[in-house]
């Protein structure tokens, strides 16, 4: 039976499972279960948006689950590099993989990239990484190339990707600045196994504990698998899940879940955040996480953090639940800088709280908070024309 509730419901409750209202998450670990991908392609954005939904989380946290396998980056769904639980990795690729690598042969094709080539680069990265070795990305690339695999313009990064994607290579430990390539069996020796209708419930009823309340359509762009496999996953998952009503539109999230107070009624509560104003990293989850993003952004501003709507996500300022602006960053050595552009003019408030919110990023970095860039958190975003 479903609940009725109000757009503001629903975007207080997403705060709450997204872990950017309330204490419920301990750490970066925790982050990634609850949430089950979030998206990478962007590493140190990636490890942000662990570090933002972790209080007092560290850089150096998340690069120590990085670095014991507990998170792992590769690409579980829609071609793109996330960050997920070590062993959900398995059972979301079984799932996903095969959409993706269907959707590539025309581009493998152009590449010269046939089964054969393929599997004889299978048959370099297992000679070369087996017994727990490892490989920066320009030497797995020169070890193909050794082997008379070219991988000049995109043949290298396609090869790497589907590897990863037919559950071979995977991104393991940092270092210096950049992760090495594993081979997936060595870095997760304990994947967790699921029968494929149990996968489809697991992966639906995870969405929703990390993204809910949502509806099924969003689930279906998130994961990219098709609506059949997704009302399955759904039929599963049905006797754990609750249903809210919003706009005659059924929205789904875990019947147990932590909502927080419900405010539901003729006197709704406004959002909360954990800070009245956040910085949110590009590509965070919770904007990018739904097909239907109007809970968090007004249509008329998209452009505005998706340039030319070209997929490539700017960070974002969110108070009260809705993306009110952008930020961009100068960082050194030392300290970082943050260039606020707001949408319009932040109130003084608005302007002190981020500046907050920035020296939080700064302690998650290790730097020194450079403050907000002179003028900017009264200069809104200009409109594009």
């Amino acid at each position: 039976m479903s609940t009725q509730a109000s757009r503001r419901d629903v975007t207080r409750i997403r705060l709450v499972r997204q872990g950017l209202s309330g204490g419920e998450l301990r750490g970066v670990s925790d982050v990634a279960e609850r949430l089950l991908a979030l998206q990478a392609q962007d590493y140190a954005a990636g490890k942000w948006a662990l570090g933002v939904r972790a209080p007092g989380a560290t850089l150096a946290d998340v690069d120590a689950a990085i670095n014991s396998g507990a998170i792992v980056r590769s690409w579980p769904m829609r071609g793109t590099l996330h960050f997920v639980p070590a062993a959900a990795l398995g059972w979301m690729q079984e799932l996903t993989s095969p959409r993706v690598v269907a959707g590539s042969r025309t581009r493998h094709a152009q590449l010269d990239l046939d089964p054969v080539v393929i599997e004889r680069a299978r048959a370099v990265a297992v000679g070369a990484l087996s017994g727990g070795r490892e490989l920066s990305r320009a030497d797995f690339l020169a070890a193909l190339d050794g082997s008379g695999i070219s991988t000049a313009g995109q043949r290298g990064y396609h090869l790497i990707g589907h590897l990863a994607l037919t559950g071979t290579l995977c991104w393991g430990p940092q270092r210096g600045k950049q992760q090495v390539l594993v081979l997936l069996d060595d870095w997760v020796p304990s994947p967790r196994r699921l029968d494929r209708d149990e996968a489809l419930g697991e992966f639906v009823l995870r969405y929703f504990d990390g993204h809910g309340p949502a509806t099924l359509r969003d689930f279906v762009w998130w994961s990219q698998l098709t609506l059949a496999d997704a009302r399955v996953g759904l039929a599963v998952a049905r006797d754990r899940l609750a249903e809210l009503e919003v706009d005659g539109v059924t929205h789904y999230l875990p019947a147990a879940a932590d909502t927080g107070d419900s405010g539901t009624g003729n006197a709704p509560r406004p959002p909360r955040q954990r800070r009245p104003v956040l910085a949110l990293p590009a590509f965070d989850e919770y904007l990018i996480g739904y097909q239907d993003r109007s809970f968090a952004i007004d249509d008329g501003s998209f452009t505005r953090v998706v340039p030319g709507r070209n997929g490539m996500f700017l960070p974002l300022i969110l108070a009260s639940g809705r993306v009110i602006g952008t930020w961009r960053q100068t960082k050194s050595t030392r300290e970082v800088s943050v260039e606020p552009r707001p949408f319009a003019t932040l109130s003084a408030n608005q302007a002190r709280e981020f500046g907050r919110a920035v020296a939080d990023y700064a302690r998650f970095l290790g730097l020194a908070s450079a403050g907000l860039a002179p003028n900017a958190p009264t200069t809104p975003e200009p409109p594009l024309a």
